[in-house]
């Protein structure tokens, strides 16, 4: 294989509509978080994606002791602590209504310290249907003013959605969409994870996939989500491999084009997670709200690439900082 290319910050570069689009969107990020407990099924203020959190556990990342020594040197240590949360896409949580089987998965690694050295959202489609920026923004704005305001609200979302479907019908997001249809009922620890968007291993760029060593795939499956997972993680040990493809080609790993799959680069393990059996960390309260798995927060050789990943930090931080007021007042109460 030819070397990795090396990771160049002109690949996360916003333009000035990007920007100001942006700006735009955090601030329907902040109302529809102040507005959140109002839209969902709970008394606090919540996400305003991936808002429902199914359970907060403690691991371990072990590394792969046969991993390329051009790789290992990035890991000072055998093993390392860490946080995950398991969580639904939605973006209100409604207790009443069966989920959809879009998933979350997010790892906190940690040191010694109790210091975050990396955060990773995964989740169980390895694609993203929008490439344009300012298409992005513009259908989550809509999107968070369409909730808060309903339809005050249709018309913008659904011009919105008539700009995203030329990016949906491609090859190789129909392909993918077609597999995970054969799959959507299965249990949610059983499907891969994926990172859809680029991060930074040192100086190249890569990919991460999070694959189950023995998926169950019909676990708990006369019960709710929320209730399987809690008795899988009370009965059972969950195993997954960690998996990293590399940025060798544009043509063929692409970093700002989300809707299609990477190719001609191979899967290296580089360690495994390891979850013990009832390994819950906190209950399922408002404090899971003051949790924070924002990519940015990473170490600078382990940081996001791209600029639909540059878009995150902001919205990352702005509906961090609004749950954390509402919260804090509402704990204190």
């Amino acid at each position: 294989m030819p070397n990795p290319l090396k990771y160049n910050k002109n690949f996360d570069k916003l333009s000035y509509e990007e920007k100001q689009l942006l700006e735009e969107n955090k601030k329907s990020i902040a109302d529809f978080v102040e507005h959140s407990s109002t839209l969902s099924d709970v008394n606090y203020a919540t996400r305003n994606a991936h808002a429902k959190t199914y359970a907060v556990l403690k691991g371990e990342f072990i590394i792969n002791p046969e991993m390329r020594t051009d790789l290992l040197y990035l890991f000072d240590k055998e093993k390392y602590n860490i946080v995950i949360r398991l969580s639904n896409a939605h973006l209100k949580i409604k207790n009443n209504k069966k989920d959809i089987p879009a998933y979350g998965l997010a790892i906190k690694i940690k040191d010694d310290a109790d210091r975050t050295i990396a955060n990773y959202p995964l989740v169980n489609f390895p694609l993203f249907p929008i490439n344009s920026v300012s298409v992005f923004l513009k259908l989550f704005t809509a999107i968070n003013r369409f909730f808060i305001k309903k339809w005050g609200n249709i018309t913008p979302l659904l011009s919105q959605v008539y700009q995203v479907m030329p990016s949906i019908f491609t090859g190789s997001f129909l392909k993918k969409s077609l597999e995970f249809l054969f799959k959507k009922n299965d249990f949610m620890l059983s499907f891969d994870y994926h990172s859809v968007g680029v991060y930074r291993l040192g100086e190249h760029m890569m990919k991460i996939k999070l694959s189950p060593k023995n998926p169950q795939r019909k676990f708990g499956k006369d019960l709710t989500t929320k209730k399987a997972i809690e008795n899988f993680c009370l009965q059972e040990n969950y195993n997954a491999d960690v998996m990293i493809q590399f940025c060798y080609d544009l043509k063929d790993q692409p970093i700002n084009i989300l809707n299609r799959e990477w190719k001609n680069s191979p899967f290296i393990k580089i360690g495994e997670v390891k979850i013990e059996k009832n390994s819950f960390l906190t209950p399922n309260t408002c404090d899971n709200e003051l949790l924070s798995f924002n990519p940015f927060e990473s170490a600078e050789i382990f940081q996001p690439v791209g600029k639909i990943q540059k878009l995150r930090d902001e919205a990352y931080k702005v509906s961090l900082q609004t749950r954390k007021k509402i919260n804090k007042l509402l704990k204190y109460k």
